[in-house]
């Protein structure tokens, strides 16, 4: 296992935002250290440890507590699905995106349904992961368009259940706005600017409607307003 990698820098901005504490896990060495290297030459980003399998990357999370662990999906031992099920239920201050050459469906829902926010494949650049990684943070998740086209895809295959008179499980107009807003992709400051209200209150909106609708992360927040007619998918026809 690699530990405690110091890829951290001083950034020449002198920005006052804090770093994000990355742990890299891919069980491939070579690709491994070249992760690392590429995210210690770019800003915001401070490498904090890196493993060879998910459990390492359980014990790295348990020990350095990151903000965001870059997960590889085939791994011995411990796959990525279930270290990302395990981080993001043992650990739910930590967030995941999966890194990974596989962009298949019996790749992408698995991780998706373990609680990873983000998914990007392996031709990324530096520039998105880095907006990936912020992404997540932010409360928005960290998909490569090629991945957004492919839940658009998965949601347009299966036509929802017709739009329901009012919002469902006691939920309000208000939290429905916020639930079409997060189904559509925004973060959480910008459904705040598109409804004229503070971040704060976009927070209250979403625990109150995630609580009521039972739901666990922005995921199946998407699922469930295809699933009650919330929001049409891309193609279907209005009438």
């Amino acid at each position: 296992m690699d530990r405690s990698v110091d890829a951290g820098r001083s950034r020449a901005d002198g920005a006052a935002r804090k770093d994000a504490r990355v742990v890299v896990a891919d069980d491939q060495t070579v690709v491994r250290e070249g992760i690392v290297m590429l995210l210690g030459l770019l800003p915001g980003v401070e490498v904090v440890g890196a493993a060879g399998d998910g459990d390492e990357a359980v014990a790295l999370v348990a020990q350095l507590a990151p903000d965001v662990v870059l997960m590889d999906l085939r791994m011995p031992r411990c796959d990525g699905v279930e270290a990302t099920r395990r981080i993001r239920s043992q650990y739910p201050g930590t967030q995941v995106v999966i890194l990974t050459t596989y962009a298949d469906d019996e790749s992408l829902f698995p991780a998706l349904k373990a609680g990873a926010r983000g998914y990007l494949t392996k031709d990324a650049g530096g520039d998105e992961i880095v907006r990936a990684i912020e992404d997540v943070l932010s409360g928005a998740a960290g998909l490569s368009p090629s991945i957004q086209r492919r839940l658009l895809e998965r949601l347009a295959e299966s036509p929802p259940t017709p739009a329901p008179s009012e919002p469902p499980d006691g939920i309000t107009a208000r939290e429905a706005e916020v639930l079409v807003l997060i189904a559509e992709g925004l973060s959480n400051q910008e459904i705040a600017r598109a409804l004229h209200v503070s971040t704060a209150t976009v927070k209250t909106h979403i625990n109150n409607l995630f609580a009521k609708a039972g739901l666990k992360d922005r995921a199946q927040a998407v699922r469930y307003a295809y699933r009650h007619g919330l929001v049409q998918p891309p193609g279907s026809a209005i009438t």
